[in-house]
């Protein structure tokens, strides 16, 4: 009996460990540092006792301005887009690997991105959408056939949501792939016996039997969607600031780190809530 608790805590002691050190005690500091006052040159100001060292201010400031409410729900609305694109590209692509003899394959060609930097990728964008790329010439072209005004694709929504869809895409395919994969085939057969046409046997039994798969792949997807700052910095014009940016203005720019940490807390609480969401959905449909 003995042994095997002692198995048991090596086994799960250095994950714990790792859990603790890495996300528990600095979400605590950042909770603790969001009811603190800012300090004069920017930082926190020097604790003078219980009473006077914290304070509501941050969440009250928070809930009374409705620009960063804005800049929460304009992060939300571009992480849902991120997200609903992903599922329209992911889904049939990881349908193709899954039923191919190549998958193996296929598989390597999804996760090979993830051997560049990330920052490479991104700064590649600029040039496929910058005012001199093909792209960009070919979609003035066709709007000036139409007689529209020329658009500008860098430096825009459309930039930030194409480089976003591009970079978090591989996350939606890898679970959809996991789940797909392990559908029997049998159920399509005998749902063709029936009399099922491909497009019944699709939606009344692959689509209700990767529920799961889709579930976890739209977390894994919108969850850092949600935090991003580095596409929007880079992509976006200035109007695209989104709660990561924001988050990243306080404490690097205006120093402001009880606000920062504020906003860090409820960008928290956020993606606590949604991952609690899907997990509650995934498993109903497991």
């Amino acid at each position: 009996m003995n042994d095997s608790r002692v198995e048991k805590w090596l086994l799960a002691g250095p994950p714990m460990l790792f859990m603790l050190a890495l996300f528990a005690v600095p979400g605590a500091i950042m909770l603790v540092a969001s009811f603190r006052y800012p300090g004069e040159f920017g930082g926190l100001a020097p604790l003078n006792g219980l009473a006077q060292g914290f304070t509501l201010e941050t969440y009250r400031f928070f809930f009374s301005d409705f620009i960063y409410t804005e800049v929460f729900i304009k992060s939300v609305a571009m992480a849902t887009l991120t997200t609903l694109f992903c599922l329209l590209l992911a889904y049939p692509l990881a349908l193709v690997i899954a039923r191919s003899p190549k998958r193996d394959a296929l598989v390597l060609l999804v996760i090979l991105p993830f051997a560049s930097n990330f920052l490479i990728r991104v700064y590649a964008w600029m040039i496929l959408l910058g005012p001199q790329s093909a792209l960009s010439e070919m979609c003035n072209a066709v709007l000036r056939w139409f007689g529209a005004h020329p658009v500008e694709l860098l430096f825009s929504p459309f930039a930030v949501l194409v480089a976003m869809v591009y970079a978090h895409l591989p996350f939606m395919v890898l679970p959809l792939y996991a789940n797909l994969i392990r559908h029997d085939r049998l159920l399509l057969d005998a749902a063709q016996d029936l009399g099922a046409s491909a497009w019944q046997r699709f939606w009344r039994v692959t689509f209700p039997l990767s529920l799961p798969g889709v579930y976890s792949g739209s977390a894994l997807v919108f969850i850092p969607a949600l935090g991003m700052f580095v596409i929007p910095e880079i992509l976006g014009g200035t109007k695209d600031m989104l709660i990561g940016n924001l988050i990243k203005e306080q404490f690097l720019v205006t120093r402001d780190w009880p606000f920062g940490a504020t906003l860090a807390i409820m960008l928290t609480l956020a993606v606590m809530l949604i991952a609690w969401l899907a997990g509650k959905a995934g498993g109903r449909h497991a």
